[in-house]
């Protein structure tokens, strides 16, 4: 039985509990409005005042202007994330926040097209970009937002795509009659965080989702194809039993955990790693994946504190994040062709004698083995010429700022075209000691 929380305890964050979005669409969903934004093509936020004043003194209404200012902001900061569609579409500055990038909406709607569902339910759709790629795949798609404003914009931004509809109204009350009759597959993307006062607070216990999560198990027990997307922060107790999660990064940066279940979900797979690269417009895809359970990855050889002088010249692999995330770490030693040790049972990098780029992993080149004195350091890096320097963690209380302070002194910390050598330095607990790995990237 759980113990009672502490009357002085505040209550933890709930999604369920967050304000409407405050974003003003009304005036831009007008076609004066709408005009007035797409006249604004190259706005940049530093101008707002000269702008306003401008557009204020045309005759335009002072709601409008503000109104099409917000969005021609919110805009410009989508395009980094969404690409050059995002010029065309209407956001909310909480719906952007948890939007999810075309990229990866590519990803859920190819799982579930292969997964044989014709139309899916988007429950609680946001701004509609999961959507948009499911329309994109030919899938019918009924997208259901309870918030009338992100509603509003998500009928705008899926305008155009044939097959997609949006319905103002609960999402679990909508999945519950209409589930499996109207639609043969689900799509969730419950809010995360709690909106309200001017600011959000992170969301944590799944259960405290928007829909929680238990409702979302409900949902698969009809027997659809179904899959939702989570932080990449979820506990791995959290994943229910039978369903699939898969953690995926996109140019290193792990933007999700995603769950699927029943047709959905690979067979024979419990947990995979979906790491994604984007270079020149291509974008590349590897993939681990282990039908164990979470705690049950094969065990692998620790370098140890007696092993680390030893490790000039070998190589430091860093799996990604999505490895990480979805403990993979030592399946994905296993998996690879040389032998390969841990250099710590408790630290993500792995070691092995040559590199290997197998797209999981980063490779460096032990060249040195220092213990972790920031005055020993403060001196090689005079001796060794050493102007910028860049590091990595594990274990470690310091943060990597306050140690290149330390070591540079002085110094400008990752100034471009600054004097001196390039270093990057691997600081990591290994047993009871504490080292500083000088490592040259291969990648």
């Amino acid at each position: 039985m759980a113990r009672p929380r502490p009357a002085s305890h505040p209550p933890r964050p709930t999604a369920a509990a967050s304000e409407a979005d405050a974003t003003a669409l009304a005036p831009v969903l007008e076609p004066e409005g709408r005009a007035l934004l797409d006249s604004l093509a190259g706005y940049r936020e530093a101008d707002a005042l000269a702008v306003s004043s401008r557009l204020r003194a045309a005759g335009h209404p002072p709601e409008r202007v503000a109104a099409a200012l917000t969005q021609a902001a919110l805009r410009s900061r989508a395009e980094a994330r969404l690409g050059p569609e995002a010029r065309r579409m209407l956001f909310t500055r909480d719906g952007l926040e948890q939007a999810t990038r075309p990229l990866v909406a590519g990803l859920h709607a190819d799982r579930l097209a292969a997964a044989g569902a014709r139309c899916v339910a988007d429950l609680g759709c946001g701004l509609g970009l999961d959507a948009r790629a499911f329309a994109d795949r030919g899938l019918d798609v009924v997208a259901v937002e309870r918030d009338a404003v992100v509603a509003a914009a998500a009928e705008v931004n899926l305008a155009g795509h044939r097959g997609a509809r949006v319905v103002h109204g609960d999402a679990v009350a909508w999945a519950r009659a209409h589930v499996p009759a109207e639609a043969d597959a689900v799509w969730l993307d419950p809010a995360r965080r709690q909106v309200g006062g001017g600011g959000s607070a992170r969301v944590f216990d799944p259960e405290a989702f928007s829909p929680p999560l238990s409702v979302v198990t409900d949902i698969a027990a009809t027997g659809v194809p179904v899959g939702v997307k989570l932080g990449p922060g979820l506990p791995h107790e959290a994943v229910p039993a039978g369903a699939e999660a898969e953690w995926v990064s996109v140019d290193g940066d792990v933007v999700e955990a995603a769950l699927w279940f029943n047709a959905a979900a690979r067979p024979g797979v419990r947990r995979a790693a979906r790491v994604m690269t984007v270079r020149g417009g291509e974008t590349t895809t590897a993939q681990l994946v282990s039908g164990a359970d979470f705690g049950d990855s094969p065990e692998v050889e620790a370098v140890g504190e007696e092993g680390m002088a030893g490790l000039v010249g070998a190589v430091l692999h860093e799996p990604d994040g999505a490895v990480i995330r979805a403990g993979l770490v030592t399946d994905l030693a296993a998996s690879w062709p040389v032998p390969t040790r841990q250099l710590d049972p408790h630290l993500a990098y792995l070691v092995a004698p040559e590199p290997v780029r197998d797209g999981l992993a980063r490779a460096h080149r032990i060249e040195a083995v220092h213990g972790f004195h920031l005055a020993s350091l403060r001196r090689w890096a005079k001796e060794t010429g050493v102007g910028r320097l860049d590091v990595k963690k594990r274990g470690i209380r310091e943060t990597p700022e306050e140690v290149r302070r330390a070591v540079l002194g002085g110094a400008k910390p990752g100034r471009r075209g600054g004097a001196g050598r390039h270093a990057t330095l691997v600081l990591a607990r290994v047993g009871r000691s504490r080292f500083a790995l000088e490592v040259t990237p291969l990648d």
